[in-house]
């Protein structure tokens, strides 16, 4: 047997042999940082495919297409548009249904488009932030749950020196390594889940100033074509 195998047994060993309240740290901190890794990776699916969809949809609307045909395509995949897609629709939905009604200010026909994108735009910055105060959680408590099975080890360590005349590091070592075992795990919980948390939300802060900027130049497109109708009448 190798001396990695050998390493391996003996920390299994320990994790086996600890108190109960820290194998319960232990088991708590080793479930959190294996739902935090889920939603890591989930995450970054979703933002990667949230950015990939931005780009298609800003290459289409830029080129020229008709936005009527735009509006057609988009809303019978309605169910499945997300992102620029989805501010898109409400807008041009709420432009359409001011357009059929008579003595329409233009103004009137902005705010409404503008209030239409806004709700849309909450919509999409609920769903890019979804799972990301569990990492938040995570990043922040697990060092101070790890910290709750150290101080728990070391007072093992401690009453197991009560209960001797002589001590020897083999009576405080099991409390010593349980303690910081239950640290290393923390640690191992809180760094990926604080990294993750960080480098997300400046993707989402990015993505979301994306559909604002878009936004505001659709609600030119909108502001000019209004203005263009109410001359022509």
């Amino acid at each position: 047997m190798n001396v990695n195998a050998s390493e391996g047994i003996a920390l299994l060993s320990l994790v086996q042999h600890a108190s109960l309240p820290v194998q319960l740290v232990m088991a708590l901190l080793m479930a959190a940082s294996v739902v935090s890794w889920t939603m890591i990776f989930r995450k970054w699916f979703a933002l990667k495919a949230a950015n990939l969809a931005a780009d298609r949809f800003e290459a289409k609307f830029w080129s020229g297409s008709n936005l009527n045909q735009m509006y057609t395509e988009q809303s019978r995949k309605e169910a499945n548009a997300t992102g620029m897609a989805s501010i898109f629709v409400e807008g041009f939905r709420e432009y359409k249904r001011f357009n059929q009604q008579t003595n329409i200010q233009p103004m009137d026909v902005l705010e409404g488009v503008q209030r239409a994108m806004r709700v849309a735009l909450s919509r999409e910055i609920d769903y890019l932030e979804t799972h990301l105060s569990f990492l938040a959680t995570v990043g922040s408590t697990s060092p101070y749950v790890g910290l709750f099975g150290t101080v728990w080890g070391i007072m093992n360590s401690f009453r197991a020196l009560g209960t001797v005349q002589q001590a020897t590091i083999a009576h405080v070592a099991p409390g010593i390594a349980e303690a910081l075992i239950a640290t290393a795990i923390g640690l191992f919980a809180a760094i990926p889940a604080v990294i993750a948390y960080n480098r997300y939300s400046n993707n989402v802060e990015r993505l979301v100033t994306r559909y604002e900027i878009f936004m505001q130049e659709f609600a030119s497109v909108v502001q000019r074509q209004a203005f263009a109708s109410a001359s022509r009448v």
